[in-house]
Formats: C-alpha cells, sequence, structure tokens
C-alpha cells in the first residue's frame, strides 16, 4: 500500500474531519466569548474598579527611566497579572458556555433505540426462568 493511498484512507475517515471541523469552529468560538469578555464582561468590572481597565492591573518592579527631556530611556519593568486574570476568564467563560452547549445538545439528542432481542434469546431466557421455579 502506497504512502498516498494510506493518507486518503486516514483522511477519509470520519473522526479525522470530525475534528478538523470541531477545531475550526472551536476557534471561531473562541472568538466570539473573547469579544463577550472585551465587550460587556470587562467593562462591567471596570465599573467596579473606578474604570480601571483590569488589563492595566500590574506591579512595577522598576519604574520607567526618562531623560531630561521626559523621552523614555529605559522601559519599566512590571508583573501584569491584570492580562492573565483576563486570560483566566476568557477560559472559564469558553468552559462555561461549552460545557452549557453540550448539555443542551445531549437533552436534545434522541436516546439510542434499544435493539429488539431475538427469539433465540427470549425463548432461552423463558427456559432458564422455568429451570429455577
Amino acid at each position: 500500500m502506497g504512502m498516498i493511498s494510506e493518507f486518503k484512507e486516514f483522511i477519509s475517515r470520519g473522526n479525522v474531519v470530525d475534528l478538523a471541523v470541531g477545531v475550526v469552529i472551536g476557534a471561531a468560538f473562541g472568538k466570539i466569548v473573547t469579544s463577550l469578555v472585551d465587550g460587556i464582561v470587562m467593562p462591567a468590572v471596570g465599573a467596579f474598579t473606578k474604570g480601571a481597565s483590569v488589563t492595566d492591573w500590574k506591579y512595577v518592579l522598576k519604574p520607567a527611566q526618562l531623560d531630561s527631556a521626559g523621552k523614555e530611556v529605559a522601559a519599566e519593568l512590571a508583573i501584569k497579572y491584570g492580562l492573565f486574570i483576563q486570560t483566566i476568564i476568557d477560559f472559564l467563560l469558553i468552559a462555561l458556555v461549552i460545557f452549557l452547549v453540550l448539555k443542551a445538545y445531549n437533552r436534545l439528542r434522541a436516546p439510542a433505540a434499544t435493539p429488539a432481542v431475538p427469539e433465540d434469546v427470549l425463548l432461552l431466557r423463558e427456559i432458564r426462568d422455568s429451570l429455577k421455579k
């Protein structure tokens, strides 16, 4: 079997195609949730922090150095923990929305039909039950 035919067989499997679709939809969905966080959630949090953006929260280790003209000579050294907090909020919201969508999907999905029991199995069960008596 040649490499090209093996590759065709690999790609034609349903799992690979399903995974590719899932990755593309997941990336688009991530953008939607990030927009929700940036446009709605974080401004609401900013209202509680008197207008300060969470992404601007930082701990300055070494302030920026300016020359006599006020031009920045060396950039400040800071730990930007606000950006980390926003990323955590993004992740938690994405996980929550995915959980809710999957929960709704599983609820709407029709239960699998139980296969009919063959007659010979039913007959064997009747014989077993009558022997137990």
